[in-house]
């Protein structure tokens, strides 16, 4: 056997994921056979991230450093057969991102060891990375708690000469959500024509910009909902919820190369219609105050939706709603039906299931037959979705690529739920079924 058997580095407790401001510590193991001359044996410890326009590039196009510290644990001398310890200890800046990691860009932390070795000889070096999780509270980003509300008018044509009005507006009980949370969507189809509409869609998604000097631009979509469309001349309401898989949180505070964020998209199909709600995904949710409106009760959506703060704002959204407004009591409407919930699952392939099979999204469990790894290793959360990055500039058809994002172990949800929540029609029927019984 070779002089150096065994080189390593441990954390303390093992731990891996740490949050600004806090001390990393650990201790360096080394076993040899035989003695072992070296020049010095050093602790590096470094945060960075980088970017590319190529997918997995090994190399950066654009890089940034967060912190680069480097400490001499042992000066020149012999290590004599047997194992050796050197511990050390790093304080990790405040002002840092969180770890990310994307197909054109990453930030990563990582602890490095150098055993420098005389002249002629051979240099050893070991590696370990770690993760950093700076919280995203929800509370401090300003009018999260109102709703989201956003609204389109498409006038269009149809069989050659006639014409018709299609107006859509859609509405989520707030701004901002954590992996766990349920999304509680509510969208107006008012149909002035007459034609049948094709099905409406609303989708979660994510937008990843890596600011290269031609920024490449990821959209994944996370989940999706599908509905029936809107006969003619009628005027239909469609609720819906959908659960936040776990995932990266908005905007990546500290990182000015890569920017994170999510909007609710909710579109119609023939006439063409979209609307597009932003929201944010944070780690510490919403504190609700109980007189607070939600959209929970059909016939009782809430009053209008205030102004938006910068990066939660539906873009161009009117001041207020108007005044026949989703769920208006005076207009008659009917309810479209929901025909699927679909998502991607962890290895990167679609799941469809019906309405009343939603019983898991992206991230809430594992599919039969794929066990956990080992109990030793720290364990990762896969973010998926349908991946399609485009350049921001010049003719550049998109490229569709399933490349997933791993996360550290901190963005999974201990109370992720397992079963689907129930449906606006269950919700009501149970708030029945108990405001009869106290009678």
């Amino acid at each position: 056997m070779g002089k150096l058997q065994e080189f390593d580095i441990t954390f303390a407790n093992n731990k891996v994921v740490y949050g600004p401001g806090e001390s990393i510590s650990g201790t360096v193991k080394i076993r040899t056979g035989n003695a072992l001359q070296y020049k010095a044996i050093k602790v590096n410890c470094q945060g960075s991230c980088g970017i590319s326009n190529k997918v997995n590039d090994a190399t950066w196009t654009l890089e940034e450093q967060y912190f680069n510290s480097t400490l001499s644990v042992a000066d020149k001398g012999t290590l004599v057969a047997g194992e050796h310890s050197f511990p050390f200890q790093f304080l990790i800046p405040v002002a840092v991102p969180t770890s990310f990691e994307g197909p054109f860009g990453k930030v990563i932390y990582r602890v490095r060891a150098a055993i420098d070795t005389p002249r002629f000889s051979k240099d050893h070096k070991a590696l370990r990375p770690f993760y950093l999780l700076n919280l995203l509270n929800l509370n401090e980003v300003p009018a999260i708690e109102n709703p989201s509300y956003a609204v389109t008018t498409k006038k269009f044509s149809y069989l050659l000469v006639k014409t018709g009005t299609l107006m859509l507006k859609a509405r989520s009980d707030l701004r901002g959500y954590i992996p766990g949370q349920v999304i509680k969507l509510a969208a107006e189809i008012h149909n002035k024509s007459g034609k049948d509409t094709g099905c409406v869609l609303a989708s979660l998604i994510q937008k990843v910009t890596y600011k290269t000097k031609r920024p490449v631009v990821d959209l994944r979509t996370i989940a999706e909902v599908e509905g029936a469309g809107v006969k003619a001349g009628k005027h239909a309401e469609w609720r819906e919820q959908i659960i936040v898989p776990p995932l990266p949180q908005s905007a990546l505070t500290g990182c000015s190369l890569i920017d994170i964020s999510y909007f609710l998209q909710v579109s119609l199909k023939s006439p063409d219609a979209v609307v597009t709600l932003p929201i944010c995904i944070g780690n510490i949710g919403v504190n609700l105050s109980p007189s607070r409106p939600t959209l929970s009760v059909p016939g009782h959506c809430g009053a209008t939706a205030a102004p938006g703060a910068a990066g939660v704002t539906p873009s161009a959204p009117p001041a207020e709603e108007p005044e026949e407004g989703l769920c208006a009591g005076g207009v008659a409407s009917e309810e479209i039906p929901t025909k699927s919930h679909s998502q991607q699952d962890p290895f990167g392939q679609p799941v469809t299931v019906s309405p009343g099979a939603f019983g898991h999204a992206p991230g809430a469990a594992l599919p039969p037959g794929q066990g956990r790894p080992d109990a030793s290793a720290p364990l990762f959360c896969v973010s998926t979705g349908a991946t399609i990055p485009f350049f921001t500039e010049g003719n550049v058809t998109p490229i569709p690529t399933s490349c997933s994002l791993i996360l550290p172990p901190e963005y999974s949800s201990c109370d992720y739920p397992h079963e689907p929540p129930p449906t606006y029609e269950e919700s009501c029927s149970s708030a029945n079924s108990s405001f009869n019984s106290r009678q």
